[in-house]
């Protein structure tokens, strides 16, 4: 889906919500809201956004930038912070791969959700690096994002995969937490970084076959379906660490 397609297919969404969205804003300022900050260098999906969010029942957005750098000025002069930032990825002035970085460092207590476009693993794996606690793509469905974001303020971390388990996997899987061996370990470490499974196997001075049997018993034993997924999971179960 194009990022054209899915600002108007938010927008459409919104008109039908935008008649209960005035009394759901009257509630929230009577109670205790998780607060929200949205980045996106498209203003009409801000919009959008920010109409779809202030729906939920547990939120409110109480900060809007268009841009990385507008982002580190608006967040300076907010108080109390924002309990999640939502970031574009790809945005002018700084990206949102530097801006969580810088943010990571400032504001700790501010936990970021990417929502992009892009879905490459690369992109994923570094923006979970500088401090990303979710990567979701913007045709994500409402109830999605919802669940992501409740999850990410009292857990700190949302993986995507954990919503596409393959159940067959998980029937077969056993109480016990999975045995990982140091090869396998050392596969999670690799896979968390820019390498491609191609040149991890040159790494680890291994054929490319044998790489593809790490990934897929890692598959099975962490119930993931994608290299993302794996890399969250291993970081879930403190198998391994990507920051």
């Amino acid at each position: 889906m194009t990022e054209f397609a899915v600002i108007t297919h938010l927008f459409v969404s919104m008109v039908f919500l935008e008649r209960n969205v005035h009394s759901a804003n009257l509630v929230n300022l009577t109670g205790m809201k998780i607060t929200v900050g949205i980045t996106d260098d498209q203003s009409l999906f801000v919009k959008s956004l920010t109409l779809l969010i202030n729906s939920f029942e547990h939120f409110t957005v109480v900060l809007q930038a268009t841009n990385g750098e507008q982002l580190l000025e608006e967040l300076a002069k907010t108080e109390p912070k924002p309990d999640l930032l939502l970031m574009d990825v790809n945005m002018p002035e700084k990206d949102g791969i530097e801006a969580a970085r810088i943010i990571r460092d400032l504001y700790p207590q501010c936990k970021i959700v990417a929502l992009s476009v892009r879905d490459d693993d690369t992109t994923v794996i570094n923006m979970f690096k500088s401090g990303c606690s979710a990567y979701l793509l913007k045709d994500v469905n409402p109830d999605e994002l919802e669940r992501a974001l409740n999850e990410v303020y009292t857990t700190g971390l949302y993986n995507g995969d954990a919503s596409n388990i393959n159940y067959r996997r998980l029937l077969k899987s056993v109480e016990t937490a999975p045995q990982i061996t140091d090869r396998e370990k050392e596969f999670l470490l690799l896979a968390g970084s820019d390498l491609t499974y191609k040149q991890i196997a040159t790494r680890m001075h291994l054929s490319p076959r044998t790489i593809d049997g790490y990934r897929e018993a890692l598959f099975e034993k962490l119930n993931v379906q994608s290299r993302v997924g794996m890399i969250l999971e291993a970081v879930r179960r403190q198998l391994i660490s990507i920051n």
